[in-house]
C-alpha cells in the first residue's frame, strides 16, 4: 500500500494514524496523483486541542503580527505561482492560464493582503460608545479555533487554508483547522506548508494553521459541534452543509454555509430588441465559464414568450451547443448533472440543445433545457434543484404577471441578474419583477453576468437559504466577512483604564468610532455618574 501524505497538526508534519485513505485523480486522464489519509477521531482531537491552545496564546499577540503572517503568506504564494498553478491544474483540470495563474491565485494573495490590512487597522471591530450612559461595545473574536471546509471548484480563492474564510478567521485573531477538499489535496498540502512557514516567520503559535485532508462524516459533525470551536465555515453541497449545520446548531456553535444557488437571470423584451446578440454572448460565456462550475453560474434564464424570445433562445442554445465541452472537476460533478437533468425532465423540462461531451474522463455535454413558466410554478422545487456545471434551464413566461409569480416562487440565491433596455421601455416590467426577485438574492445585478465576484468591501457573496445558512453574512468583502467570527462585547460602567484600547476615551489607536449617533476619531469624555 502506498504511504499516505502526512497531516499538519500542532506545527508538525506527521504520518497519519489513519486506516483509510483516498486517491487524488487527474479528472482529464484518470491518472492517480497521490494517496491521502482519512484522519481518524484521534487526529481530529489532537488538532482541536492544539488549536484551542493556540487561541489562548493569540489573545496576547499584537495584531501587527497577524498582519505580518498574512502578508508573508501572500508573498510566499506569489513566489510559488508557477508550481501552485501546475499542481492545481493537474488535480482539477482547470486551465493554468488564465484561470489559475492570472486570475485565481492573484485574487487569493490579494484577499490575504486585504485581510492583513484589516487586522492591522482594527477596522472590523466597529467600536460604539455612548458616553452619557457609560456604555461601550465592540466586536471581538469568538473564543476558540475556526474550522474551514473548502470546496472543489476554487483550489485557491476558497481553499480551506488560503481562501476568504481562512483570511477572515485569521484576521480576527483565530487559529485555523483547514479540511482539504478531496478534489485538490496536493494543492492544499503545498499551501499548508507555505502557511506554516509564514506563521513561524511571524512568531505565531505552531498550531496557528493546521490541515487534515478528510474525515468521516461523524468526525466532521463532531468537529463543528466541539466547544473549542469558535465557528466553522463551509462551502460545498447542500446535503453535506445541512448535515454539518444540524450538528453545530444542536451544540450552539456558529457555522457559515455556502451551499446552493441557481442564480436566475431575467431578460426583458426591450433588452432583447436592443442588445440580444450581446446578451447571448454574455450568457453563453458566463454559464460555460469553468464548465459551469461556479457558485454564481447562471442556471435559470427567464424570458417572456415572443418571436424575439424564441430567436434569442435559439441563438443561446446554438452558442452553448457549439462550444467545446470542458473537463469537470470529478465524477461527483458529472453524477450531479445527470441527476439534475433527470429531475428536470421528470418535472416537464425538455432538452433544446446539447453538444458533444469533451475529451476528458469526466465530461458532460453543454446542455440547455426549456420549460414553460406554468410548469415551473407547478414544480418549483424540482426545477430549482442546482445543476452544478454546464447545464442550464430556460423558463418561458406567457406574460409579465406570470413572470412576477416565478420571481416570488424562487428559493434563496447568491445572485440574480436583470437585463433591461437603456431606453426605458422595460422600466414598467422591471418595477414588477425586481421587488420579489430582490427578496430572494444576496446580490442583484443589472445588465451584467453574475460570475465575477469582485473582492471589494461592498461585495455580498451571500444570500437567503439555501444559498447560505444565514442571510446576514458574506464570505467575500472585507471587513464584512470578518464579522462572522466575531462576538459583540459590551462594557457597562467599566472604568476607562479597564477598557480595551479600542474603547478608551482618549482613542489611543486613532480608530473611527461611532459615538452616540456620529462617526468620529476624536477622544470622548465619560460623563460623571453615567450608567
Amino acid at each position: 500500500m502506498t504511504e499516505a501524505a502526512p497531516v499538519l497538526i500542532a506545527g508538525e508534519w506527521s504520518p497519519s494514524s489513519a486506516s483509510e485513505s483516498f486517491e487524488a485523480v487527474d479528472p482529464a486522464t484518470g491518472r492517480r496523483l497521490g494517496t491521502y489519509p482519512v484522519s481518524p477521531a484521534d487526529e481530529v482531537e489532537a488538532a482541536l486541542r492544539a488549536g484551542a491552545d493556540a487561541y489562548r496564546l493569540l489573545t496576547d499577540v499584537d495584531p501587527s503580527l497577524i498582519a505580518a503572517f498574512l502578508d508573508g503568506y501572500a508573498d510566499r504564494i506569489d513566489g510559488a505561482l508557477d508550481d501552485l498553478a501546475a499542481t492545481a491544474a493537474a488535480e482539477t483540470a482547470l486551465a493554468v492560464a488564465p484561470r489559475l495563474r492570472e486570475a485565481e491565485i492573484p485574487r487569493t494573495s490579494d484577499q490575504l493582503r486585504q485581510a492583513a490590512r484589516a487586522a492591522a487597522a482594527r477596522s472590523w471591530v466597529e467600536p460604539v460608545l455612548s458616553p452619557s450612559a457609560g456604555i461601550a461595545s465592540y466586536l471581538a473574536p469568538i473564543p476558540g479555533v475556526v474550522c474551514v471546509f473548502g470546496p472543489n471548484n476554487f483550489p485557491f480563492a476558497f481553499n480551506g487554508i488560503s481562501g476568504g474564510d481562512f483570511a477572515a478567521a485569521v484576521a480576527t485573531g483565530h487559529p485555523v483547522i483547514a479540511k482539504a477538499n478531496p478534489g485538490h489535496p496536493g494543492t492544499t498540502r503545498v499551501l499548508a506548508s507555505l502557511a506554516a512557514d509564514a506563521a513561524d516567520a511571524a512568531g505565531l503559535p505552531p498550531a496557528m494553521v493546521q490541515m487534515i485532508y478528510r474525515t468521516s462524516h461523524a468526525d466532521g459533525a463532531r468537529m463543528v459541534a466541539d466547544p473549542r470551536v469558535a465557528a466553522s465555515a463551509y462551502t460545498g453541497s447542500r446535503s453535506a452543509g445541512l448535515a454539518l449545520k444540524a450538528s453545530a446548531d444542536v451544540a450552539g456553535r456558529p457555522i457559515y454555509l455556502e451551499m446552493s444557488s441557481v442564480n436566475p437571470v431575467v431578460v426583458l423584451p426591450g433588452a432583447l430588441a436592443e442588445s440580444g446578440d450581446r446578451i447571448v454572448l454574455d450568457l453563453a460565456s458566463s454559464l460555460l465559464l469553468g464548465s459551469g462550475q461556479f457558485c454564481t453560474s447562471p442556471g435559470l434564464i427567464f424570458l417572456l414568450r415572443s418571436a424575439d424570445g424564441d430567436q434569442f433562445l435559439e441563438a443561446l442554445t446554438a452558442a452553448v451547443s457549439a462550444t467545446p465541452a470542458g473537463t469537470l472537476l470529478g465524477s461527483g460533478v458529472m453524477d450531479g448533472l445527470i441527476g439534475a437533468r433527470e429531475r428536470w425532465s421528470a418535472a416537464g423540462a425538455v432538452v433544446v440543445g446539447s453538444g458533444p461531451p469533451g475529451p476528458g474522463r469526466f465530461s458532460y455535454p453543454n446542455t440547455v433545457m426549456r420549460v414553460d413558466a406554468a410548469t415551473f410554478l407547478d414544480h418549483p422545487e424540482e426545477l430549482q434543484s442546482e445543476a452544478f456545471g454546464n447545464l442550464s434551464l430556460a423558463v418561458v413566461a406567457a406574460g409579465i404577471e406570470e413572470l412576477e409569480k416565478c420571481m416570488a416562487s424562487l428559493e434563496g440565491n447568491l445572485t440574480a441578474t436583470i437585463y433591461a433596455s437603456a431606453d426605458g421601455s422595460d422600466d414598467s416590467a422591471y418595477r414588477q419583477v425586481a421587488p420579489p426577485l430582490r427578496q430572494h438574492v444576496g446580490r442583484l445585478l443589472n445588465d451584467k453576468v453574475p460570475t465575477g465576484v469582485a473582492v471589494v468591501p461592498a461585495m455580498n457573496h451571500g444570500g437567503p437559504f439555501p444559498a447560505t445558512g444565514h442571510p446576514g453574512f458574506t464570505a467575500v468583502g472585507i471587513p464584512a466577512s470578518l464579522r462572522r467570527f466575531a462576538m459583540l462585547q459590551c462594557f457597562d460602567n467599566v472604568p476607562d483604564h479597564r477598557l480595551p484600547p479600542e474603547l478608551q476615551a482618549a482613542n489611543p489607536l486613532g480608530l473611527v468610532r461611532r459615538v452616540d449617533e456620529r462617526l468620529t476619531n476624536e477622544p470622548v469624555t465619560w460623563q460623571p455618574g453615567a450608567g
